[in-house]
């Protein structure tokens, strides 16, 4: 082992059970580091067969000292937490948009951002908007240039020339 790091049995026996239950690639690599560390194996030596840096193989090392199994344990740890407002507030503000849709009302991206932004405090990027509408499962829906049943210009000329014979 190391020279900063002891580990106990129980810790072993807690990482080697977290690593039989799961499943996801990159938790396993990371406790798999952890276990050759318990193992007795270097830094140098986990960074060769893992094929992590020296450095990260320390840090993972240094967490787990610090923090325990728990660290790893935690789900979604993926980037961090970049929205401004949760979910459920988003879907609260677009409520009130819903209800002008389904009125027939036009919404636009800026009007859904100008409210976003009121509800927040302070100013966002336009894409920030997008991958909101994107995550409740709103689409774009322009409204119709023109009816699908709409008879073609001559049949429309032949009808008024019709109706402007049949008044005289």
């Amino acid at each position: 082992m190391g020279k900063g790091h002891q580990f106990t049995e129980e810790q072993y026996a807690e990482v080697m059970e977290l690593l039989k239950r799961t499943t996801e690639a990159k938790l396993r690599r990371k406790l798999e580091i952890l276990q050759l560390r318990m193992e007795g194996y270097k830094d140098e030596e986990i960074a060769g067969i893992t094929k992590y840096s020296k450095s990260r193989v320390s840090a993972l090392v240094c967490v787990y000292a610090h923090e325990g199994i728990s660290y790893f344990e935690q789900e979604n740890r993926v980037g961090g937490h970049r929205r401004n407002i949760s979910f459920d507030e988003e879907s609260k503000l677009l409520a009130g948009f819903d209800e002008k849709a389904e009125k027939g009302q036009l919404i636009t991206v800026q009007d859904i951002k100008a409210a976003y932004e009121k509800e927040i405090g302070h100013k966002t990027g336009g894409e920030t908007i997008y991958r909101v509408l994107k995550r409740h499962g709103w689409r774009k829906v322009l409204p119709r240039s023109k009816h699908p049943k709409k008879a073609s210009d001559e049949a429309i000329d032949a009808s008024k020339k019709l109706t402007s014979a049949s008044e005289n």
